[in-house]
Parts: structure tokens; C-alpha cells; sequence
């Protein structure tokens, strides 16, 4: 299998030279030219580079021009690359890695560094979170992590200093199990997605605080106004628009960041470079997606072949069929494809706000394409889509709003008598959160007394429900099957087995004009500790007050996602919590030490939405 693709482009169209070095400046400097990206990330390829094995490594973390647009950025590398080299380690094994910090004074991405190695269970002190776990790598310091591999699978690593994650710091992790995998395959590619952008990240964040819809193009017209009367009637139509107004949000604001300030990467290189990865007609491939962006949602599709999924998170599952799926920041997904009946196939991922993609191919020899699909038509979301139910759809019923009353844009004052409060003799209470409440019974969604006149807080979901089967906003009725996490079953049974003793509800929570993000409206700066007692089994519950989508990742210990029925569905590290959904899991508080809990959008990290767990004796 060939290294270099891109010194054979005869597939491409006829760009410009220029341009074409521009999408490829990718996987090195850009000083030099001669390190181009590699068509295959294939795992079981010989010199292939970037791809570090074994279980002693030497990682470097340093600045390296990048060029993906064509303006030249200082960007955070390991070993001078985008994405970081592969990892590759082996179950049962204990591995070294040395991490320097090789940062220049006055680098604008800081002094101090960091790897965190997302999803794997190992010390408290190697888990690699400032603050928390340890005190940073300092420049010129070199951090020792080492630790015993217990699991395997796809995983991934990047930073937990500032806003490194967003300038480069990332790479993908395969751990090669000690048992013999359930699924056979001819060929093994990491693909990882993820999001750059020339600004520097700080300067991002700064504008997001300042003007959190600088991203949004799509606001609706008068023109708009003027369908939707004719659709579903004037009252209706006033009706919709009267409540988006009143709370300050509206309903083409499905991402904060997208594809009018980043540009996708696939592997390192944008979609003029092509990544390719190739294959012989009949074989079967292994496609290890890994969303390694800072804050973009992609949807997934490799049009002309279906895909089966076999494992998400690292984790293996019962294989479920697809053409496309939903990928949350952090989440991983593994699938088998089996191409044949042409030359190359479109590895496509486009942004859920359906305003960019990144695309690569699937090809018998290098150089070759496969038409690019459409981006497809934008969505709205709807009342339905933010749990305030009976509100979405075509005439947008209110009648449901007379529980409550917009104040400061919350929804304030609800009643709340149809609750059997009862259960929480039972419960427990963390962080200001209501535990074990019954929500039967037609009842509305009760809230912490935090949330009640919080400035931090502009809307609270009134009916929120799990849905598990939903494939998500803009997925749902696409003429194509759509992978849900009601699909995902673990191949193997609750590996704990005991029914949680505690359960603890936290909400989540925002303030879109603000870009103020929280746990039950109180930003990290300000809250207390989860304190979990080790041994412990609990369940946590999470509830999304917001209009946006949150990839809630906590540190150190798996989160075993419930079905509506609280029955054991699927062992994750990443859960995905789209608008107004309510959604449970189990945690076994098996891991001694202070760890992170957070939403895995860096900027709502970053603004506020996180969470220190203690795990004690």
C-alpha cells in the first residue's frame, strides 16, 4: 500500500497549484512542503507515518505553522503533526509516554500543556486535567504518564490547557484488545473529524461572549414570515415568533460555531487534499470515526454503501446496519464497510448545521473521487425539539404555557403540584439538583431552586423525554436509515449488576446571549464538588434546558446509558443530550480521586458548563 497519495493527484479537478498545496498543508510544517499528508492512516500498513506502537513513546508538544486556508496560523502540535500521531497500544500491557512541553515563550496558546486520554480508565494523577488530576506540564518540563492498558478499542487524546484542543492538540488512540475481536475485517482506517480555524481560539471565545449568533446566517426573514402564515395561519405563525422572541433564541441557532468560521479536516487534510484510504473490491474495511473537533456535530454517510456498526466508544455492540449516523464531539464509532461495484466511494460529514462538510474517499488506487453529495437543506428546530411539548410541529399549540410565564426569558413560575414528590425519601440531592422525582403522570419537569431567576439561565424545558430513537434534528424522515442510540446494545450485560443506590439530577443549563453555560445554572467557578462514595452505584440523570446539543463526558469511570425503563443499554464515555431530553445512566464510582465532568463543546467547557467529581472512601 502506497504512503504517499498526494504526490499522485491525477484524479483531482484542475484546481490551482496554489490552492492545492493550501488544502494540503496539513501533518507538518509548512515550511516544509515535502511532508505531506498520507493517503492511509491504515493501521496495519507498513510505514505509515505518524503511527507510534509499542508502549514506550516520546511525545512533544510544541507550535507549528499550519496553512488550511492560506493564511499561515501558528498551530499546538505533538511531534510537529495534525492531528497527533496515532497511538497504538495493547490491552494488558503498561505503557510510558514522556510529554514535553517544547512551547516557545510567548506562544499565544500559553505556557502550560496537557494530554488527557479521553475514555480511558487509568489514576486520577495520569488522567492529565490541570487543576484537578495534576499541575500541568509546564514549558520545558517533561510529565511522565504511566499507567496499565485495561481495556480496548478506538479511543482518542488532546488537550485540557485553554484552548489547545481547538489550535491542533488532538490525536486518535487504538488499543488492541487481548481477546479476539467478534467481527472480521481486511483493512483498519482511523478517520478522525474534527474543526480549525485561523482565529486564535481566545479571540474566539472572546466573540461568542460578546455576539454568540455571529455564526448564525440563516436567521429567518420577512419572506419566511410571509410562508409560514400560508402554511399554518397567521395566529400560529405571530404565535411562533412572539415565543422565540421572548426567549431571545431562534430556531436556525443549531451550533455556535460552524462552517462560516471553521474549516473541516479529515485526518489533517481539508476536502481538496482527499484523504484516501484504499481497498480491494470485496474486502471488508474497519472505518474508526473519531470527532475530535472542539464543537461541531458531524453526520455521517458514505453514499452507495452501507455501513455496520460494531462498536461506539471503544466498546463493542450487537452490529446494527445503517447509512448514516450522528457523531457528538468525543464520541467515537467503529463500522464495517464492504465496498464493491465501483472504483471509489465519498466518505461524507457534514456539519448538523448544515453549513460546511469534510469529505475523503474510499478507492481502489490513489487519485480517485467519487461525487460529493449536497449539503442538505437546513433545519429548524422547533418547541417539540426544546421539550416543550405540544408546542412543535405545524400550528405550534400554546395552550401548554398556561403552567408558566416567560421571565427573563425562562420559563418561570410552573406549577409543579402534579408531582409525587414522594420519592425523594429515597434520593438524594447534589449541587442544588432534585433527585428521584417522579415526573409521571402528565406532570411538568421540576427544576433546582438555582435555575429560579437566574441570570445565567434564559429557558428551562417543560417536557423533557429520553428519545432514544430520535436520529436527531435534520436526520429525522431523510429517506435514509439513520443510526439512534436506541440501536446501541452492548454485546455484554450491565458489567456491575447492582440497581444504583442513589440517583443525582443535574440540568443543563445556559444563557444563549450571554454564552453563559452551567450545571443547574451555576458555572464551575461557583459550585461545589460532586461527591461520589467509592464502590458506590448511582445513577445520574440529566435534563437539557437548553436549545442546544451537549456531549456530557465524565472522567475516569464509564457511563452506562439507560433505556426509558431504566434497563441497561450501552456502555459509553461520551453522552449525547440534544435539546429538551432527559436522559439516564448508571456510574460505578470505582476510581479514587478528583475528576472532570463536563459538557465536551470546548467554549461551554470553557464558559462554564463543568463539574469537579469526587470520588472518596
Amino acid at each position: 500500500m502506497s504512503s504517499d497519495s498526494f504526490g499522485r493527484a491525477e484524479g483531482l479537478s484542475a484546481p490551482s497549484r496554489r490552492l492545492f498545496v493550501q488544502g494540503l498543508a496539513a501533518g507538518g510544517a509548512v515550511a516544509a512542503l515535502g511532508l505531506w499528508p498520507r493517503s492511509s492512516w491504515g493501521v496495519q500498513a507498513e510505514g505509515v507515518p505518524n503511527v507510534l506502537s509499542g508502549t514506550e513513546f516520546d511525545l512533544t508538544i510544541g507550535e507549528t505553522p499550519m496553512n488550511f486556508t492560506g493564511a499561515t496560523r501558528p498551530a499546538i502540535t505533538v511531534n510537529g503533526s495534525i492531528p497527533a500521531p496515532l497511538l497504538r497500544w495493547r490491552e494488558g500491557t503498561t505503557v510510558n509516554l514522556r510529554v514535553r512541553n517544547a512551547l516557545p515563550p510567548g506562544s499565544i496558546h500559553g505556557d502550560q500543556a496537557s494530554i488527557h486520554w479521553h475514555g480511558i480508565l487509568l489514576p486520577a494523577d495520569m488522567d492529565g486535567v490541570p487543576g484537578l488530576s495534576f499541575n500541568g506540564i509546564n514549558r520545558g518540563e517533561t510529565y511522565q504518564y504511566r499507567f496499565n492498558v485495561v481495556q480496548g478499542g478506538t479511543y482518542w487524546y488532546h488537550s485540557h490547557s485553554g484552548f489547545q484542543e481547538q489550535a491542533g492538540l488532538y490525536g486518535p488512540l487504538v488499543i488492541e484488545p487481548l481477546e479476539p475481536e467478534p467481527f472480521a475485517y481486511d483493512r483498519d482506517y482511523v478517520v478522525m473529524l474534527s474543526d480549525w480555524t485561523d482565529l486564535d481560539p481566545k479571540r474566539l471565545f472572546a466573540r461568542l461572549k460578546k455576539r454568540s449568533d455571529f455564526d448564525n446566517f440563516s436567521k429567518q426573514t420577512v419572506g419566511d414570515f410571509f410562508d409560514d402564515v400560508k402554511q399554518h395561519g397567521l395566529a400560529a405563525t405571530v404565535e411562533d415568533r412572539k415565543m422565540w422572541g421572548q426567549m431571545r433564541m431562534t430556531p436556525t441557532d443549531l451550533s455556535d460555531v460552524n462552517g462560516n468560521t471553521y474549516t473541516f479536516l479529515m485526518n489533517g487534510t481539508t476536502s481538496l487534499g482527499n484523504w484516501t484510504g484504499l481497498f480491494r473490491s470485496g474486502e471488508k474495511v474497519r472505518l474508526r470515526f473519531i470527532n475530535g473537533s472542539a464543537m461541531t456535530y458531524f453526520d455521517v454517510r458514505i453514499p452507495g454503501l452501507k455501513m455496520t456498526v460494531v462498536a461506539a466508544d471503544g466498546q463493542y455492540v450487537h452490529p446494527v446496519t445503517i447509512d448514516e449516523f450522528r457523531i457528538a464531539t468525543a464520541e467515537t464509532f467503529d463500522v464495517i464497510v464492504e465496498p464493491t461495484g465501483q472504483d471509489a466511494f465519498t466518505i461524507f460529514a457534514q456539519d448538523s448545521g448544515r453549513t460546511g462538510y469534510i469529505s475523503g474517499t474510499l478507492a481502489v488506487r490513489e487519485g480517485l473521487r467519487a461525487p460529493v453529495p449536497d449539503v442538505d437543506p437546513k433545519p429548524l428546530l422547533t418547541m417539540d425539539d426544546m421539550g416543550h411539548g405540544g408546542m412543535g410541529g405545524g400550528g405550534h399549540d400554546m395552550s401548554s404555557m398556561s403552567h408558566g410565564a416567560m421571565a427573563g426569558g425562562a420559563m418561570a413560575g410552573m406549577d409543579h403540584s402534579g408531582h409525587d414528590m414522594s420519592a425523594m425519601a429515597g434520593g438524594a440531592t447534589a449541587g442544588g439538583s432534585m433527585a428521584g422525582m417522579d415526573h409521571g403522570a402528565g406532570g411538568m419537569q421540576e427544576h433546582p431552586a438555582s435555575e429560579t431567576g437566574n441570570p445565567l439561565v434564559d429557558m428551562q424545558t417543560m417536557a423533557p423525554a429520553p428519545r432514544l430513537d430520535d436520529p436527531g434534528i435534520g436526520l429525522r424522515d431523510n429517506g435514509r436509515r439513520v443510526l439512534t442510540y436506541a440501536d446501541l446494545r452492548s454485546t455484554f450485560r450491565d458489567p456491575d449488576g447492582r440497581e444504583p443506590g442513589r440517583t443525582i439530577e443535574l440540568h443543563l443549563t445556559g444563557h444563549m446571549e450571554r454564552f453563559a453555560w452551567s450545571f443547574n445554572g451555576v458555572k464551575f467557578a461557583d459550585a461545589e464538588p460532586l461527591r461520589l462514595n467509592y464502590g458506590e452505584r448511582l445513577r445520574i440523570v440529566l435534563v437539557n434546558d437548553t436549545m442546544m446539543s451537549h456531549p456530557i463526558h465524565l472522567h475516569g469511570m464509564w457511563s452506562d446509558l439507560e433505556d426509558e425503563s431504566g434497563n441497561f443499554m450501552v456502555r459509553k464515555h461520551t453522552i449525547d443530550m440534544p435539546p429538551g431530553t432527559r436522559r439516564s445512566y448508571r456510574v460505578r464510582a470505582d476510581a479514587l480521586g478528583r475528576w472532570a465532568y463536563h459538557c465536551h463543546l470546548l467554549y461551554h467547557m470553557e464558559a462554564g458548563m463543568f463539574r469537579e467529581v469526587r470520588v472518596e472512601e
